[in-house]
C-alpha cells in the first residue's frame, strides 16, 4: 500500500475518473459530468491512485445543521479488503476534523454489504432506511458517536 496516493479532484480528467468510480458502486445514483462540476463546488473529493491506477474515490460534505458532516470513502470491488477503504476514510475524517464536525456520518446503498461492513467495523450505527422519491433502491444512513473520531 506503499504506493497508494490520495489526491483531491482538479480538473475534468479527474472529475471524470471521480464519477467512474462513484457510479460503479453506487449505480442509482449514477451522476452525469454537469452534477459532478457540482459537487466539486460544494465538497471535498479526492481519487485513491495505486501506482497510476484509480482504486477509488471519497467525498466529505461540509457540515450543515448541527455540525453533520458526511464521509464517504469508494473503492472499487478488485481493490477491497487491501486498506485503501481505511486510508481514504482516515483522510476523509482528517477534513472532517478540520471543517469543525461536531457529528460524523456516511450513507451506504444497503445491498453493498461490503460498504455496511465496513462502516459498522468503524462505529458507525444506523439511524435511517429509506428509499428516495421515486426510486426503489435502500439507503441507509449511519452516525458516528464523536468518541470514535474526535483528535
Amino acid at each position: 500500500m506503499t504506493d497508494l496516493r490520495i489526491k483531491p479532484v482538479v480538473g475534468d480528467g479527474m472529475a471524470e475518473e471521480w464519477r467512474f468510480v462513484h457510479n460503479v458502486i453506487v449505480p442509482p445514483a449514477a451522476l452525469g459530468v454537469d452534477e459532478v462540476r457540482a459537487r466539486l463546488g460544494r465538497n471535498r473529493m479526492e481519487n485513491a491512485y495505486l501506482g497510476d491506477v484509480l482504486v477509488g474515490c471519497s467525498t466529505v460534505r461540509p457540515p450543515g445543521d448541527g455540525g453533520v458532516v458526511t464521509v464517504i470513502a469508494r473503492v472499487l470491488p478488485d481493490y477491497r479488503g487491501r486498506g485503501f477503504g481505511t486510508a481514504l476514510y482516515e483522510k476523509c475524517l482528517d477534513h472532517a476534523r478540520v471543517l469543525g464536525a461536531r457529528v460524523i456520518e456516511t450513507c451506504v446503498l444497503a445491498v453493498n454489504e461490503d460498504g455496511t461492513r465496513f462502516a459498522r467495523a468503524r462505529g458507525f450505527v444506523e439511524v435511517d432506511r429509506y428509499v428516495l422519491d421515486g426510486g426503489s433502491d435502500e439507503w441507509v444512513d449511519l452516525r458516528l458517536e464523536p468518541g470514535r473520531w474526535a483528535a
